[in-house]
Parts: structure tokens; C-alpha cells; sequence
């Protein structure tokens, strides 16, 4: 298996970004550290074993302060898998400005110095921050090949990386790439979106390189999603809702959580996890209250129903997923069908049994052998 996990880790992660104080290069104390603590405890006790740090978090404080609880807690290294981000030039807040560094030398100069701020001899998974544009593949595989060979690093994976760009590097290295994190959630949904929205006008409107998810479903590499809780705005813990879309999601939200005993977080995140693509979310809250709140996703995901997955989606775009065929039919027919989707006449369930319901009368739109929407039965 690519980037195979230690049993029992689960398909939680937790993503360390908020760890080690502020956004400078100030030093860190003893609270932060202990914030930290709490933070790391309350993933261990919800049941995540993946940490996903970088040099760019906090200057490199995010992973100093890391190093300081593997310090502290004896065993805790063997128990867990650390992920950490490479390539963002001036994460190490030494004043140059901002730019992309996926040279050979750079990634392992990099790798090197979040080893010494982890204290641990080796880093999981070493994943590549975005695609350089001026990367060399053949450096990429020279210095994982002597990171791999040294005992530093387990696994190589990108974050933010097309299905095109991942394909193009994988070719120079005879190592598998296990992991691609990309924003993934109920609010950013150009991953979804792009897909069902081929041949369709509306397409243009969401930007994601089609194709992504369906190569790494097809080569077994690992999607994780960051910001999979959109900020809070459908779980409460945004101060409020920005537009009617969000405000209907977090009542559905929260009816679905107050249904099934469980929280608004697990069920944000079940939506993500019930993607047969087996998506991984990363959660970046330092709140435990809400880090625990996560815990019951995975199961929660296992019980969703189709039913409930769409009416989720369909509350987050805030109108109806497209009809099949649409743009195709004259203009009257095709009008007329998009009325009944947005108007909700037309039910998920009876689209899916090729039927509609019409002024209470239940006719037959279209047959289950993909032969294209037939309105003829509808008045123009």
C-alpha cells in the first residue's frame, strides 16, 4: 500500500498550523508549549495519529514546539506519524521574501532543519508545497532517493498539486507519491463540482484541474483535505453565516447532528470522509473542545445516506444538482426543466428512478439507460 499508515490511526489528521504562538519569528515560551500539549492530547484521545506539520507554520515554531511535547512524552514518536511541508521559501522567517523552492539542495536543507526542530531522526511523509514552477523533476528524485536512502524520510507526497503535475513527477521517481492535500470541504467544492459540471455553463465558474481526483483514486495516493470545516461556518463556530447558502447548510447541519447524537463537526466532516475517494481531512483547530468534537466523523460517515450526502450538497450550492442533459433541449424545455430542479419539484430519489413528479402525477423523464432528458411530456 503507498504511504501505508500504522494500524489504527484512523482517517482523522491533525494539522499543527495553528501551533507555537503568532506569525513571527518572536520567540515561543512555556505556554505555548503547554496550548500545544492540549492541542496534540486531545487529537491522541479522538483518535488521530497523523500530524501535519511544515517549517512555514509560525516561522517554524509550529514544529519546535512539536519537538518539545515528543520531548515530554516518552513513546509518543513510535505511536504516531508526522507529515511535514517542504519548499516555501522564507519559512524559516530569515526575512527573504516569499517564493517557492523545490530545489534539490533546498528540500534537504529543509528536511534537515525541521528534523532538528522535531527532535526525531525521520519525518513519515515529506510533502512538496505546491509545484515550483521552476522545479527540476530530476533534482526532486536525487534528494528524496537520499533521504529515503539516509533514513530521514519514509514517504514523498504534494500538497495543491494537479493530477497532471503529479503524473509528470512520478515519472522520475521510482518511489510512489502517497498523498495530495488540497482545500477540500462543503464550502470548497471545485473538486466536486468540476466533475459534474462537464458540457455545462456553470462549469466555468469553478476553478479545479480536472482529472485530480480520479488519478490519485486510480494510483493510490492518499487524499487529504485542509480546511475541511470551512472555517467553522456550518458548525456554530464562525460568529455568523455570510450568505443565505451557508446560513441553510448549518441548520441542516445541525438538525442532521441533533438526529443522529452526534456534533455539526462530525457530520461536516462524514460528508468529506463518504467520498469513495476515502478523502482524509486535516483539522487546524487548537481548540481540544472542537479537535474532540471530530471524533465520531469517521463513524458518522459510515451511516450516511445517499439522501442525506446530496441534501448536504444541494444546501451548500444552494440550488438543485444539474439535470442530466441540460443546455441540450430548446430553449422553453430546458427552461422549464431547470424550474422544476430549482423549485424542488424534482426529488433526488425519483431523478435517480428516472421520474418526476408533476402536479402530483408521477411520469417517467427520462430511462436508466442514459438515453438523454425527455420533456416532451412537460408543457413548454
Amino acid at each position: 500500500m503507498n504511504g501505508e499508515k500504522i494500524t489504527g490511526l484512523g482517517h482523522l489528521v491533525y494539522g499543527c498550523m495553528g501551533l507555537g504562538g503568532d506569525w513571527s519569528s518572536a520567540p515561543y515560551g512555556l505556554a505555548e508549549i503547554d496550548e500545544a500539549e492540549a492541542a496534540v492530547e486531545a487529537a491522541l484521545d479522538a483518535g488521530i495519529g497523523i500530524f501535519d506539520q511544515s517549517e512555514a507554520y509560525r516561522f517554524g515554531k509550529s514544529e519546535a514546539v512539536f519537538g518539545e511535547i515528543l520531548s515530554r512524552s516518552r513513546g509518543l514518536r513510535e505511536r504516531i506519524q508526522i507529515n511535514t511541508h517542504c519548499g516555501l521559501g522564507n519559512g524559516n522567517g530569515s526575512g527573504e521574501a516569499l517564493h517557492y523552492d523545490l530545489d534539490g539542495a533546498a528540500i534537504i536543507e529543509s528536511v534537515r532543519r525541521s528534523l532538528t526542530r522535531l527532535k526525531t531522526d525521520y519525518i513519515d511523509t515529506l510533502l512538496l508545497n505546491r509545484a515550483d514552477p521552476i522545479l527540476e523533476p530530476g533534482q526532486i528524485a536525487s534528494a528524496f532517493e537520499f533521504l529515503r536512502s539516509s533514513g530521514m524520510v519514509r514517504y514523498l507526497g504534494v500538497s495543491n498539486m494537479s493530477g497532471a503535475q503529479i503524473a509528470s513527477l512520478q515519472k522520475h521517481l521510482d518511489a510512489p507519491i502517497v498523498v495530495n492535500q488540497m482545500e477540500m470541504s462543503l464550502g470548497k467544492r471545485d473538486w466536486l463540482e468540476t466533475g459534474v459540471l462537464v458540457n455545462h455553463p456553470d462549469g466555468s465558474g469553478h476553478s479545479s484541474p480536472e482529472g485530480t481526483i480520479e488519478y490519485c483514486l486510480d494510483n493510490s495516493v492518499r487524499l487529504q483535505a485542509w480546511s475541511p470545516l470551512a472555517r467553522g461556518i456550518y458548525t456554530g463556530r464562525a460568529s455568523t453565516a455570510k450568505t443565505p447558502e451557508e446560513a441553510a447548510t448549518a441548520k441542516l447541519v445541525l438538525s442532521l447532528a441533533h438526529g443522529k447524537h452526534t456534533t455539526p463537526e462530525a457530520i461536516v466532516l462524514a460528508w468529506l470522509m463518504k467520498h469513495p475517494a476515502g478523502i482524509e481531512p486535516v483539522i487546524g483547530t487548537k481548540d481540544p473542545t472542537r479537535i474532540l468534537a471530530s471524533r465520531d466523523a469517521e463513524y458518522q460517515a459510515s451511516l450516511m445516506s445517499r439522501q442525506e450526502w446530496y441534501a448536504l450538497w444541494r444546501a451548500a450550492r444552494g440550488t438543485n444538482v444539474p439535470v442530466p442533459g441540460q443546455g441540450t433541449e430548446p430553449a422553453g424545455r430546458s427552461g422549464r426543466s431547470r424550474a422544476l430542479v430549482v423549485d424542488g419539484v424534482m426529488d433526488p430519489v425519483d431523478r435517480q428512478n428516472g421520474t418526476d413528479v408533476v402536479n402530483g402525477t408521477r411520469r417517467t423523464l427520462w430511462c436508466r439507460k442514459g438515453r438523454g432528458v425527455s420533456t416532451s411530456s412537460l408543457p413548454n
